[in-house]
């Protein structure tokens, strides 16, 4: 498994946080990193994974950091409501986003002043853990599309499969024993020069977004050594929840007391 040195300083928050999740983590899983030297070593890029447990974080934190980045994310503004966490988070350089609300936009700004600024952003483009049955990719959410093409940043797929088998999603006990096992993989910069050259539009971020989607769920595929869907599942065609856990709204109609029928 190649490593790369990090030669960015990494301030306090982000030495704390290497010096408690690294140990763990390797304690934890066991871990097979594939092509991480893919992403690169200096300047703006956006890696964008496949998000399958709650974990991911801090996986995929430990393999951008593996591979000589620190690692910057789109992270759910309730979590920077505590103020100790909330202070933590920034001064680690993370950026809060509101989802679903005209605020998000806010975000938007921020990762593309980031990318400006040399940074690696780690984007999940799904948007939240996905609902797809099987866990394999889901239809994708265009902030990555859109601050690529903003930006002109290079976007590197990771597919990641072995972290919902420690926690699977919306659940809360992690199973620890037997040891998992965790397999990242980088793929090559998805193309989007054709697209960044033209103005952006509606077709242009779609088009970006499927082909993100498309080069991350042909690296699942890969580690899954099985075929993908021919369509990534869509949240909207199906009636389930954008964000939030998608099992709830089936327990409360199951919970809800029926009404009597009029005679």
């Amino acid at each position: 498994m190649r490593v790369r040195k990090l030669e960015q300083p990494r301030g306090w928050a982000i030495t704390v946080a290497a010096s408690i999740l690294k140990p763990t983590l390797s304690a934890a899983t066991s871990r097979t990193w594939i092509d991480g030297e893919k992403i690169p070593p200096t300047g703006g890029c956006i890696v964008a994974i496949n998000h399958v447990s709650h974990l991911d974080p801090l996986l995929s934190a430990l393999f951008v950091y593996d591979h000589g980045r620190i690692p910057r994310y789109l992270a759910k503004s309730g979590l920077f409501t505590n103020k100790a966490l909330g202070g933590f988070l920034s001064s680690a350089g993370q950026i809060p986003v509101e989802r679903l609300s005209r605020n998000a936009i806010g975000a938007y700004d921020a990762a593309v002043r980031a990318i400006g600024d040399g940074e690696c952003i780690v984007i999940y483009p799904e948007g939240t853990l996905t609902r797809d049955p099987d866990l394999w990719p889901m239809r994708g959410k265009t902030g990555a599309a859109r601050i690529a093409l903003a930006t002109g940043c290079p976007v590197i797929p990771v597919g990641q499969w072995g972290a919902q088998e420690i926690l699977p999603p919306y659940t809360k006990t992690p199973h620890l024993v037997p040891r998992k096992h965790i397999v990242m993989k980088a793929g090559d910069p998805v193309p989007l020069d054709d697209l960044v050259a033209r103005a952006t539009t509606p077709e242009s971020t779609a088009e970006a977004t499927d082909r993100i989607m498309a080069a991350i769920t042909g690296i699942v595929a890969d580690l899954r050594g099985t075929t993908a869907p021919a369509e990534r599942y869509d949240p909207r065609a199906t009636g389930v929840r954008p964000i939030g856990n998608p099992h709830e709204d089936a327990r409360r109609a199951s919970h809800r007391p029926r009404r009597k029928r009029s005679r």
